[in-house]
């Protein structure tokens, strides 16, 4: 027998990969990532100046900056928000390339239908917001007592607004994959969310107006007519979801 100790065996991780490997996997993926962000905001930099055209559209006039740096900074921010979504589909592509070697084929199956639904939803909320949404609004505020306020909105305060209504709309959408998730686990289900439909009309006006910073009956109802409608899809797919759910619980 040797006197030397034997080389411990590297430690297992998925599919027989060691930790070094798994780490070196990582390693990979993150610097794909890194280099894609990077990428999409050079190529953000280059079209910057059009998608704050395009932004401007509906206010219609030139943005005030009462700070020397205001101009600059809103620049960057349209730039480096754009490139994280141009640069998304290749981050997504990279986590997905690191975590599917650990999923089962029935998981794989779940996340190939859930991520471009969710993605899907993000994007038809985005649309709304700006083609109905934000134009709505945006003539509601800045024509709003127009003989006591003249509307000369800075860059930085403009910019925000856009691109918190198109973030809290595009979020506000995914309300129908959430509700069938949580229904998947039994925490909701269809008749539950069917009996309290009065408290989900309170609730979407809170979210309306939390969402809308404008209080003309025109733009809430444009912002709660789109969220009434996801609720009553999201009561299907409750139905739908705990179904499946109490299907398994008899499996087992």
């Amino acid at each position: 027998m040797s006197d030397f100790p034997c080389d411990p065996e590297p430690v297992e991780t998925v599919q027989g990969q060691s930790l070094l490997e798994h780490l070196n996997e990582l390693r990979i993926r993150l610097t794909w990532a890194a280099g894609a962000l990077v990428a999409g905001t050079v190529i953000s930099f280059i079209f910057a100046r059009e998608l704050l055209l395009l932004m401007l559209e509906p206010y219609g006039g030139q943005l005030q900056t009462l700070r020397p740096t205001e101009g600059i900074e809103t620049f960057f921010k349209v730039a480096l928000v754009s490139g994280f979504i141009v640069a998304m589909p290749v981050v997504l592509h990279q986590f997905w390339l690191f975590i599917a070697p650990g999923l089962t084929k029935q998981e794989r199956r779940y996340v190939y239908i859930f991520i471009p639904a969710t993605l899907g939803m993000f994007l038809l909320g985005i649309m709304f917001a700006w083609f109905l949404l934000i134009p709505a609004a945006v003539s509601f505020l800045s024509t709003f007592m127009p003989t006591i306020f003249m509307a000369e909105w800075t860059s930085s305060e403009y910019i925000s607004f856009i691109l918190a209504m198109l973030f809290w709309l595009g979020l506000a959408f995914q309300m129908p994959i959430i509700v069938y998730l949580l229904a998947r686990v039994g925490l909701v289900n269809g008749a539950m969310l069917q009996e309290q439909w009065r408290f989900a009309v309170v609730g979407v006006a809170i979210l309306a107006a939390a969402i809308t910073p404008s209080i003309d009956p025109v733009t809430m109802l444009l912002t709660m007519a789109p969220l009434l409608i996801l609720y009553v899809l999201s009561i299907g797919l409750a139905y739908l979801g705990h179904g499946r759910f109490a299907e398994n619980m008899e499996i087992d």
